[in-house]
């Protein structure tokens, strides 16, 4: 595995290699790592250019059953170069990614470019042609890093600062990837064609629904089933859709109120659930603009009353395999797009509580247009705690009444259709393969 740019010992003269860079979010990261799988499945070299620590938790991924399935692929495919953190502080980073986050959201949508490789990741190579892969903000990101560019530089170093410069002028979009497709939105996508006119437009999401030569492929670091997850073995031990899946992702901030609120809701449901509490909900914004991190108490006796019904998770989990286990029957969640795709491509209904920026046009889709899914309490109210109460009725209809049956049913449904989309021969297959064929093409 290729650990630094600077090595150029992966970079094989006259082929086509795919440069990513996400923005260092685990939405983004995720997101692209699930499309560069598909795209490594096609003995493509495809080099993910971020943060060190980013690249880290990456490589953590490969080191369990996801390593095995790569190198049947040829292990040479996947690869990650490092953009170094200067010797800065480290919390000079994190204030410099929080301030430019601030602008930034997650989209679903993608950008291909044909263009001039960055720098940092080909001065080395002679390569025929390299394609970048960007997110959709990433235009609207690096004006940022430009407006900040002395931060930039001082807090990441030369190449951050060489990556912007050369950035700042790239003009020309190729093309654009997006991550659904259109049995879910197909009216969106014809009408967004149109739209764009010359430029190409692919549609072959969910990209965590892989095609059939990556069905072996895992993101999860289980692996051995020693070291399976314990949220997986509480699972087993249930009966088909009983539990509900709580999660509301990486970057979601909860209020010690909010906590409590959630807990009795959960509580009074009298469901089964597994409840992920992630870093973010630690994070407590103060009056004076700063921040400090205090740990999230739930109530008290709570962990105790629920023991057997209930499992609070404090670390990571495997959101995608929770999801796809036949125990669970529906989805608490913030309704970011990650999550939504995966939940649809899953089957599981979903509750939606949206927090912010693109979440509640979500919402919308899974209870109004779509119909696989109920709307927790009104955006119109987002200012407000969301009750126990709220939270009480939305789990109670998802897992137990005729309505969430029904949503589960249309689920299942359009499930199994974008399965065929997505398998050989599928609508969305083939989009796969013309977006391969218009990257490899001379």
């Amino acid at each position: 595995m290729a650990t630094n740019s600077s090595d150029n010992s992966l970079l094989h003269l006259n082929e086509v290699t795919v440069a990513m860079v996400p923005w260092p979010e685990h939405g983004h990261l995720n997101l692209l790592f699930y499309l560069a799988r598909i795209i490594a499945s096609h003995n493509i070299p495809v080099h993910f250019l971020c943060l060190t620590a980013r690249n880290q938790d990456l490589r953590k991924r490969l080191q369990g059953g996801l390593k095995a399935s790569l190198e049947n692929l040829g292990d040479s495919n996947i690869h990650f170069n490092d953009l170094l953190v200067h010797s800065s502080p480290t919390e000079a980073k994190d204030d410099f990614l929080e301030r430019l986050g601030d602008h930034l959201h997650l989209m679903s949508n993608f950008k291909c470019y044909a263009f001039h490789p960055t720098s940092a990741f080909t001065r080395y190579s002679t390569l025929r042609q390299t394609i970048h892969i960007l997110d959709e903000d990433h235009d609207e990101m690096i004006k940022q890093l430009g407006d900040e560019f002395p931060t930039a530089e001082s807090t990441f170093g030369p190449n951050m600062a060489e990556f912007v410069e050369e950035e700042l002028i790239w003009k020309h979009n190729s093309g654009d990837i997006i991550n659904s497709c259109r049995e879910l939105e197909g009216k969106f996508i014809d009408s967004l064609a149109k739209v764009k006119e010359n430029t190409p437009l692919w549609a072959f999401g969910p990209f965590n629904m892989l095609p059939e030569s990556l069905d072996s492929l895992s993101i999860s670091s289980s692996g051995n089933k020693s070291t399976r997850h314990n949220c997986l073995k509480f699972l087993d031990k249930q009966d088909v859709n009983s539990v509900i899946f709580v999660s509301f992702g990486t970057t979601t901030t909860l209020s010690q109120e909010q906590v409590k609120e959630l807990a009795l809701g959960l509580e009074q449901s009298n469901h089964k659930f597994i409840w992920v509490i992630r870093e973010a909900d630690k994070r407590v914004d103060m009056e004076n603009g700063e921040e400090r991190h205090e740990k999230i108490v739930l109530p008290e006796g709570f962990e105790e009353r629920v023991e057997g019904r209930g499992m609070v998770v404090r670390s990571w989990a495997p959101q995608l395999e929770i999801l796809g286990h036949p125990s669970t029957g529906g989805f608490l969640s913030h309704c970011g797009w990650n999550s939504s795709m995966e939940s649809i491509s899953m089957g599981v209904p979903m509750a939606a509580m949206p927090m912010t920026v693109d979440q509640p046009y979500h919402t919308l889709l899974v209870s109004n247009v779509w119909k696989i899914g109920v709307s927790v309490w009104s955006w119109a109210r987002r200012k407000e705690i969301v009750p126990a109460v709220a939270i009480e009725k939305a789990v109670k209809t998802l897992m137990g009444t005729p309505e969430g049956e029904e949503m589960r049913q249309r689920l299942v449904e359009l499930r199994d259709n974008i399965k065929k989309s997505v398998s050989h021969g599928g609508l969305a297959y083939k989009e796969m393969e013309s977006f391969i064929s218009y990257i490899t093409k001379n």
